[in-house]
């Protein structure tokens, strides 16, 4: 008779403590996760020698101008070489030369039409997502 029972309330309120800690460590865990993918593509991207997904890349007279992606492993490359423009077809098996053209052909194929956008960034794309997410 001399024992109390212990506060059940105490219980609840470390319990209730626990689960908003571990909320905030998962959202701060999906956080990380969200800026770690966008500084991976983005270093993925500048090692590829393509300023972005597609966008044009490379140094001095040498550079990639334009990529579609047609496959899984498959695309087609449009490549400055110096004075000369190359159509690449690139896959696992190899690299294979599909058309040479002039500047003006090349400059037809890879520059958008006037008035059309160019294609958001990865960061962009994330914004305008978040934008149009509906506020809980």
């Amino acid at each position: 008779m001399g024992s109390s029972p212990r506060r059940p309330v105490l219980a609840l309120e470390v319990t209730a403590l626990d689960s908003v800690f571990s909320l905030m460590w998962m959202l701060l865990c999906v956080v990380a996760i969200v800026v770690l993918a966008y500084l991976f593509t983005k270093y993925v991207a500048g090692r590829r020698g393509l300023g972005g997904f597609g966008a044009p890349g490379g140094t001095g007279r040498f550079k990639a101008l334009a990529r579609l992606v047609l496959g899984r492993e498959q695309s087609a490359v449009l490549v400055q070489a110096g004075e000369r423009y190359l159509l690449l077809g690139v896959a696992p098996s190899g690299v294979t030369l599909l058309a040479e053209f002039t500047q003006e052909e090349a400059q037809a194929l890879y520059t958008p039409p006037p008035g059309q956008p160019a294609p958001p960034s990865f960061g962009e794309a994330l914004r305008t997502v978040l934008k149009q997410r509906k506020p809980r």
